[in-house]
C-alpha cells in the first residue's frame, strides 16, 4: 500500500484468543478508532459510529504482526461519513504484508447535545 496508515498497532499477549490468533473484537476496536480519527477530522468535532457494513476476516492476525489500518472515504452524506477501513498485517520483520480484514464504518457528526449535526462544507 502506498498511502500512509491512519493507525499502526502492535497486538499484546492479552489480545490472543484460544486459537493463538488475535481476537476479532480487538481488531474491530482498532478499526473503529482509526475510522474515528478520520471522521473527526472531516466533521471537525465529535462523531459516533452508527453502522458497520460487511466485514470479512481474510487471514488471522498473529502476535508478532504489526497492524496498519488504512482509510478511504467511501460516501459522504449530510450528517454522516462512510469510511472503508483496510487492515494489513506486516509479518516477518516487514518482509510480508497480508490483508487481514476490511469493512465500511459509518460515523455521524454530533453536536454539543450528542445529536446529529450537518457536516462542514
Amino acid at each position: 500500500m502506498s498511502e500512509q496508515p491512519i493507525l499502526r498497532v502492535i497486538p499484546k499477549p492479552g489480545d490472543i484468543n484460544s486459537n493463538g490468533h488475535i481476537f476479532g473484537g480487538w481488531v474491530l476496536s482498532q478499526m473503529d478508532s482509526a475510522g474515528g480519527i478520520v471522521a473527526g477530522r472531516i466533521a471537525q468535532g465529535r462523531t459516533a459510529t452508527v453502522a458497520i457494513e460487511t466485514m470479512e476476516f481474510l487471514a488471522p492476525i498473529l502476535l508478532t504482526d504489526i497492524i496498519s489500518i488504512y482509510a478511504k472515504v467511501e460516501r459522504r452524506g449530510r450528517t454522516s461519513i462512510a469510511i472503508r477501513l483496510d487492515v494489513v498485517a506486516s509479518r516477518n520483520g516487514g518482509a510480508e504484508e497480508v490483508k487481514v480484514t476490511s469493512g465500511v464504518f459509518t460515523f455521524v457528526a454530533l453536536d454539543e447535545n450528542f445529536r446529529p449535526r450537518v457536516l462542514p462544507a
